[in-house]
């Protein structure tokens, strides 16, 4: 695991790898917003909110598991993780 779960996400490209919700596959843009819960995203179809723990992203070439991310902005940036 790189650094990329440590530094803020805005205006980063973010695209969606695998979801518990089939239609938000592959869906592709900035961020724009992050909450504790979800991130937004501006798309060229317009601004979306997901939901961090339905999916496993890419932000900068790095994937990343929702379900382990579930915290605000801040708090994820200070914390520190497991290798896996």
């Amino acid at each position: 695991m790189s650094d990329m779960i440590q530094l803020p996400w805005l205006a980063r490209r973010l695209t969606v790898l695998e979801s518990t919700d089939p239609t938000i596959v592959g869906v592709t843009g900035t961020v724009q917003d992050e909450t504790r819960h979800t991130i937004k995203i501006l798309t060229q179809n317009g601004r979306i909110t997901l939901a961090k723990d339905i999916m496993r992203f890419k932000i900068d070439e790095e994937e990343i598991d929702g379900t382990r991310v579930k915290q605000r902005p801040e708090d994820r940036i200070n914390k520190r993780y497991r290798r896996n």
